[in-house]
């Protein structure tokens, strides 16, 4: 069974977001770039098959590449079939890619993917520049978000009895 992928008003389709990306780093810039995959990694695109769990990009030799991302294999390609886990380029401009390996460089960040979508019938991948969280800033993260959803369930208990 695959996932319904949403689309948006401005064309994009959703194939996956990285939901543990926010609370185990502190996000400061995103990134837009094209993705270079094979025939067989679009389909298993369109079917969802991918895992971005241990992510992350590196800047090699002036080009930006993601690792680590896995798509799995669909079998309508078995006669060519593709790595899961191979490297695949980024296409981002030069000097958004200068800029990002100087401050992986000099200020200690790490770039990982945010989401893969769709946009205009494009792989597009949205990538973080970001610093780790420490374990304090998870915790006060927590603490934040309970009570957040405390008050929208004390307001909407508010709601009700009023009515």
């Amino acid at each position: 069974m695959t996932k319904k992928k949403i689309a948006t008003p401005d064309g994009e389709k959703l194939i996956v977001r990285n939901k543990r990306a926010s609370f185990d780093y502190a996000i400061e810039d995103h990134y837009e770039g094209g993705l270079v995959l094979l025939g067989g990694e679009v389909k298993s695109l369109r079917d969802g098959r991918v895992e971005m769990m241990d992510a992350f990009a590196s800047v090699e030799r002036g080009e930006m590449w993601l690792k680590q991302l896995t798509i799995a294999p669909t079998d309508q390609a078995r006669a060519f079939p593709h790595e899961p886990r191979r490297p695949r380029k980024v296409l981002l401009h030069a000097r958004e890619i200068e800029q990002i390996g100087k401050r992986i460089q000099r200020e200690g960040y790490t770039v990982i993917p945010l989401r893969i979508y769709f946009k205009h019938g494009l792989v597009k991948v949205e990538l973080g520049l970001a610093k780790g969280k420490k374990l304090l800033d998870k915790r006060h993260d927590i603490a934040r978000k309970s009570a957040d959803r405390e008050a929208r369930a004390a307001i909407g208990r508010g709601r009700k009895g009023n009515v």
